[in-house]
């Protein structure tokens, strides 16, 4: 018998905190527009790809003002290890033009207004409204996802879905910090391929039942 849900998501919180009880940003940054930035550049990429690249695209432009003169070919050219480069490109240039006009240079500390900005979708709106501004969110990758379903804490089919369990599973004032030590979890010890078991902590409190070759 496993942990009812209940007990699944103290224990799971409860061994978060022990293990990450600081949770630093994972993107290098300097402001909301840094972070901003670095988390459009993030996707399909991975973080420490997007840390090499972009203290080169910084060192020309680390304000709007900046960034909205550089050709796009020139942040391009910076950008294509990232991978998907003509459209970031394309994306961090317009967004730039768009902050100066309507919100005066500055990342406007507001949702909606996040994800009217070119490459900026629900998750980053996330990232930026919890790490920069401390608003709670709970920004959900496809691999938050992916843990939420071996935890057995959703059983949603997209991350949307999965987004609003957690809010109702965990407090409000943990979001924030739960989304990183997800991800760090699911780096060092859940890891979508090669996952053991018996060294995974909560995979083997959630779902004891389960042997390591029928993990998903």
């Amino acid at each position: 018998m496993g942990l009812r849900k209940k007990e699944r998501v103290a224990f799971i919180q409860n061994t978060l905190d022990r293990l990450y009880p600081e949770t630093p940003v994972p993107l290098d940054h300097r402001d909301p527009f840094t972070l901003l930035i670095a988390v459009l550049l993030s996707a399909q990429c991975t973080d420490k790809r997007v840390n090499e690249v972009t203290p080169t695209l910084f060192a020309q432009a680390d304000r709007p003002e900046l960034m909205a003169r550089l050709p796009v070919e020139t942040i391009q050219a910076i950008i294509r290890p990232c991978g998907l480069s003509p459209q970031k490109a394309k994306a961090i240039s317009q967004l730039s033009h768009i902050l100066l006009d309507q919100h005066k240079g500055q990342v406007p500390q507001d949702f909606e207004a996040l994800e009217a900005l070119p490459g900026v979708g629900h998750k980053t709106a996330s990232v930026v409204m919890a790490q920069a501004f401390g608003v709670p969110a709970f920004p959900v990758d496809t691999h938050i996802h992916r843990l939420a379903q071996r935890w057995r804490l959703s059983s949603g089919k997209n991350v949307v879905q999965t987004e609003k369990d957690l809010k109702r599973l965990f407090p409000r004032a943990a979001w924030n910090k739960l989304h990183l030590q997800i991800i760090y979890y699911g780096r060092e010890y859940c890891p979508a391929r090669g996952h053991q078991l018996e060294q995974c902590p909560i995979c083997l409190a959630c779902q004891p039942h389960v042997q390591i070759q029928g993990v998903s």
